[in-house]
């Protein structure tokens, strides 16, 4: 993984937010490189600018300073349009309150994204269905939200984040609402990602349960990379 091109590469980059006469800093000169099909673990207590370097990667917050550079993609100098397109089939994205929209069945939100992006309809079915059946999803493809445990919800959000092939996999504290055993299985679909598809993933998360799977572990404090061990 060493010999290639980086897709990550970030430098001096920093994320501040104005606070009235003074401000927040989110991210500090933060510097990284990682490769493609590395497995990551982004640990550090709450603030320590796990969520909003997450937000940089995935193109919805912009940096304040710095550079960026995601997949070929120079996330300062993008327009809002090519902002849409590395959003859509570059990043695909893993939270902890699933952001599911209630009002439609699995299948609709597994589907949106790729027929946002203007992928087929018949060809989005199909992908759909694959994607839903590899998480044993199958037969609660109607279903909405409400009717579904948090493991459920978390497996069709994984789905959705697939559907449009992305590169590159954010997950931000993936396992935070589910039980010790959802949780597990989770990491243990995420390391499938990683391993058997070679999808680079990078996970925030205050839970130690993808530590043994992390072929890189990143530690922040106070917005800033330590060289420390990561806080507990």
């Amino acid at each position: 993984m060493s010999n290639l091109a980086p897709i990550i590469d970030a430098r001096d980059l920093s994320r501040v937010y104005p606070l009235g006469d003074s401000a927040v800093v989110g991210l500090n000169r933060v510097s990284l490189t990682i490769a493609p099909g590395e497995m990551v673990v982004l640990k550090g207590n709450s603030g320590s600018g796990k969520s909003t370097l997450l937000s940089l990667l995935a193109g919805l917050d912009d940096p304040t300073e710095g550079r960026l550079h995601v997949a070929g993609y120079d996330l300062r100098n993008l327009s809002e349009t090519r902002k849409n397109t590395y959003r859509r089939t570059v990043v695909g994205m893993i939270f902890q309150s699933f952001n599911l929209l209630p009002t439609m069945s699995v299948m609709e939100n597994v589907c949106l994204p790729a027929l946002l992006a203007g992928k087929p309809y018949p060809e989005t079915i199909e992908r759909a269905g694959e994607l839903l059946d590899w998480l044993d999803m199958g037969a609660r493809r109607g279903h909405r939200p409400a009717q579904l445990s948090g493991g459920e919800m978390q497996r069709t959000a994984i789905a959705r984040a697939l559907i449009n092939d992305p590169a590159l996999i954010l997950a931000d504290e993936p396992t935070g609402n589910l039980d010790s055993r959802n949780g597990g299985l989770v990491i243990d679909l995420l390391r499938e990602l990683n391993r058997r598809w070679q999808r680079t993933v990078v996970i925030a998360t205050h839970s130690n349960l993808a530590d043994p799977f992390a072929t890189l572990q990143i530690c922040l404090k106070d917005g800033a990379i330590t060289d420390s061990t990561c806080d507990r």
